[in-house]
């Protein structure tokens, strides 16, 4: 098959994996990825999964991918506290969090490092629209914070809480402290809770 025929079929895709490959073209020839990321026409994103590198130069696509090469997880923890500028500093990693095991893949597109949350905590996150017809799931402010806050519990002092660094300007105006709190009770532990209701207390919600 020729690049350009391939091309054609998959590339609205945006992120493809081998198996949709051979589920769309019976009698591919799995020789033709590889040989095509030798030449640079495909992009290898981690075993299995695959996209173009026209897609290098669109700044969205990189988090579309987040949610797509790791199944199921959203995004969360310190991408997503950057995004809402909750944490002052840039974010290299695309962090996320899922109910699989905890992982990091490095591709052209970045770094992408998963965590690993319990089913019952999949919550708190929205679908985002992305151009392209595209969506992502993306945690809200509040599920990002106890994302955080149930990942890392050394955090349990007022002096870890303000190691966080964590912006008290863009805190008071955009968290929902109700809602935050909804969540730290939905979460089931008391341990988690309470560290919640430090934070809050630290930083004077």
């Amino acid at each position: 098959m020729l690049f350009q025929e391939f091309r054609r079929n998959m590339f609205t895709l945006g992120c493809f994996t081998s198996n949709q490959v051979y589920s769309l073209q019976p009698g591919f020839d799995k020789n033709n990825l590889g040989r095509w990321v030798r030449q640079g026409y495909l992009v290898k994103l981690r075993n299995g999964y695959y996209s173009f590198p026209e897609y290098l130069n669109d700044r969205d696509f990189a988090f579309f991918l987040a949610n797509r090469i790791y199944r199921p997880s959203y995004i969360s923890l310190h991408t997503a506290l950057a995004f809402y500028g909750l944490i002052p500093e840039s974010v290299i990693q695309i962090t996320s969090v899922s109910t699989l095991k905890t992982v990091t893949f490095e591709n052209r597109f970045g770094t992408y490092t998963y965590q690993t949350l319990q089913p019952k905590l999949m919550f708190g996150y929205d679908t985002r629209a992305l151009p392209g017809n595209r969506t992502l799931l993306f945690a809200t402010p509040e599920k990002a914070l106890l994302d955080l806050l149930y990942l890392y519990p050394f955090y349990n002092s007022k002096q870890g809480m303000e190691a966080l660094r964590l912006d008290p300007e863009s805190l008071h105006e955009g968290l929902n402290v109700d809602l935050f709190k909804t969540y730290a009770a939905q979460a089931g532990s008391k341990a988690l809770e309470t560290r919640c209701m430090l934070f809050l207390k630290t930083y004077g919600l």
